[in-house]
C-alpha cells in the first residue's frame, strides 16, 4: 500500500488516471492523489513542495499567489498490483499549480521568472504576461521591465508561495527573482511562504565577492559565484541582513527540506531551465558560465548545453568539435551554424570548486586577446579584478587564492542562516 509522509518543519522570519491497457492490472491512489507517496526507508533528500500535507493547511481560506515554473511540482506514485501480486511502483510529478487548485485552494494568479511558467524560454528572452492554457490562470511575468510585483498585482493576495529550483550559482537569476518578491511583499504587507528545494551544488562555496558597483539582475548581492545556500537559507539571508530597499524586512516563512545535507547529493527531475539538461550540466554551470561573457560558446544550440565549451578560433588546439543550431531554448545561439573546436567535458568528474582552469586556458589559446572578453563579464565575475587576473597571466590557483579573505568574511554570514548541516 502507499504510505504518506509525515512532518516537515518551519523557520519564521530568520529568527532563529489513466487505466492500464492490461485488464489484470488495478491501479490503487491515494484519495488525496497528489500527497508525496514514497518508501518509509527512503532517506534521499526530499523538497519542501513534496510534504503536502504538512503546509497546505496554511493557505486554507487564503488567497493564494503562486511564484513558480516547470520545476514547481509535486512527487507522486501509482501503485500498480497485477493479478500475481506482484507490484511496481510508477513515480510521476504534477505540477504545484495543479496540484493546489485541485485540493482546493484559491489561486489567484502566477508569477513567472526568466524562462516563464512552462520554463522553455531563451536565457534572456523577453516573457510576457498572459494565460496559462492548462488551467485558465492569469501568468504575471517577473522578467523583464516589471521584475517586481506591483501594488495592484497583490492587492487581492493573502500569501506568496514560491516555489522554484535553484542550483547555487549568483548569476543564476531565481534568487534575483526572489529579492524583488521578497520586497513586494514586505512593502505591501503579504506573507511569504517559500518551499525550499535541496541545492545541488550546495556541498561548496568558492567564487569572488560581487561588488556592489557591478550589481545586475544576474548579481545582487555580495555573495560569492557558488553561496552554498538552499533558495529557503538564502530568502532568510537576503531578510537578516536588510538587503531589500529602505530595508524593508518580508513576513518569511521556510518550509524545509527532508532528509537534506549540504554534503547531500541531489539530482533535479526536472531540467531547471532549458540548457541545463542533466546534472553534468547543473555540475559544471558555476565554472562554465563565466563563457558567456567571452567569445566561446558553452554548448547552446546543441543536447551538450554546459558540458562543452569552444569557439571556431581554437582550431588549432583540438580535435574536438560541435556545431551549434537552433533548438529548444536557444533560438539564435552564439557560432549558429559554425563549427566549434574546444572541450568535451561531459565526462568531467563532480566539481568541489570553481574551476578556472577552462577559462584561462581557453584566453591562452585565444588567438585575439582583446576581443575574448565582452562587456556581460564583468557582470558575470561581479568584479573587473577577475578580467584583468586572467589578462595579467595569473594561474587559476593564483586567482583563487585572492579569494580567500572574503570567503572568509562571508562563511561567517552565512552560517547564521543555515537552516541544514
Amino acid at each position: 500500500m502507499v504510505i504518506g509522509i509525515t512532518s516537515c518543519n518551519s523557520k519564521i522570519n530568520g529568527n532563529n488516471t489513466p487505466t492500464s491497457p492490461i485488464e489484470e492490472e488495478i491501479i490503487l491512489q491515494d484519495n488525496r492523489n497528489e500527497q508525496l507517496l514514497v518508501d518509509a526507508n527512503n532517506n534521499d533528500p526530499i523538497p519542501a513542495a513534496y510534504l503536502l500535507g504538512d503546509w497546505i493547511e496554511k493557505l486554507k481560506g487564503k488567497r493564494v499567489a503562486i511564484v513558480g515554473n516547470q520545476t514547481s511540482v509535486v512527487k507522486t506514485q501509482d501503485t500498480i498490483i497485477s493479478k500475481e501480486w506482484k507490484t511496481k511502483e510508477k513515480l510521476r510529478y504534477t505540477h504545484l499549480v495543479d496540484t493546489l487548485l485541485a485540493h482546493g485552494i484559491d489561486i489567484k494568479r502566477v508569477f513567472a521568472p526568466e524562462h516563464g511558467f512552462r520554463g522553455t524560454a531563451d536565457a534572456g528572452a523577453t516573457i510576457k504576461d498572459g494565460i496559462d492554457s492548462q488551467t485558465g490562470l492569469p501568468i504575471i511575468s517577473l522578467y523583464g521591465k516589471n521584475k517586481k510585483p506591483y501594488k495592484e498585482q497583490l492587492e487581492d493576495i493573502d500569501v506568496v508561495l514560491f516555489d522554484i529550483q535553484d542550483v547555487g550559482a549568483r548569476f543564476y537569476t531565481y534568487i534575483s527573482t526572489l529579492h524583488y518578491v521578497m520586497e513586494a511583499c514586505g512593502q505591501y504587507d503579504k506573507k511569504l511562504i517559500v518551499l525550499d528545494r535541496p541545492n545541488p551544488n550546495g556541498h561548496y562555496i568558492d567564487g569572488p565577492i560581487l561588488e556592489q558597483e557591478h550589481q545586475s539582475f544576474v548579481g545582487m548581492h555580495p555573495v560569492p559565484v557558488i553561496h552554498g545556500m538552499t533558495i529557503g537559507e538564502y530568502a532568510l539571508m537576503i531578510n537578516g541582513e536588510n538587503w531589500l530597499d529602505k530595508n524593508l524586512t518580508t513576513n518569511l516563512e521556510i518550509i524545509e527540506c527532508k532528509n537534506y545535507t549540504h554534503d547531500s547529493s541531489y539530482s533535479i527531475p526536472i531540467k531547471p531551465s532549458p540548457n541545463l539538461p542533466n546534472d553534468q550540466a547543473i555540475n559544471l554551470y558555476p565554472s562554465l558560465c563565466f563563457f558567456e561573457g567571452t567569445d566561446v560558446s558553452v554548448g547552446r544550440g546543441t543536447e551538450m548545453q554546459f558540458q562543452v565549451y569552444g569557439s571556431p578560433s581554437l582550431v588549432k588546439y583540438t580535435d574536438f568539435d560541435f556545431t551549434p543550431t537552433p533548438n529548444v531554448g536557444a533560438k539564435r545561439p552564439k557560432f549558429n551554424g559554425k563549427k566549434c573546436y574546444g572541450v568535451d567535458l561531459r565526462d568531467y568528474k563532480k566539481l568541489d570548486h570553481l574551476n578556472l582552469e577552462f577559462l584561462v586556458d581557453a584566453f591562452a589559446k585565444a588567438p585575439s586577446k582583446q576581443n575574448f572578453f565582452n562587456s556581460f563579464f564583468t557582470k558575470l565575475a561581479g568584479t573587473k579584478t577577475l578580467q584583468a587576473q586572467i589578462e595579467k597571466g595569473m594561474t587559476a590557483q593564483e586567482i583563487a587564492a585572492t579569494w580567500e579573505k572574503g570567503l572568509e568574511d562571508y562563511q561567517e554570514i552565512r552560517k547564521n542562516y543555515l537552516l541544514y548541516k
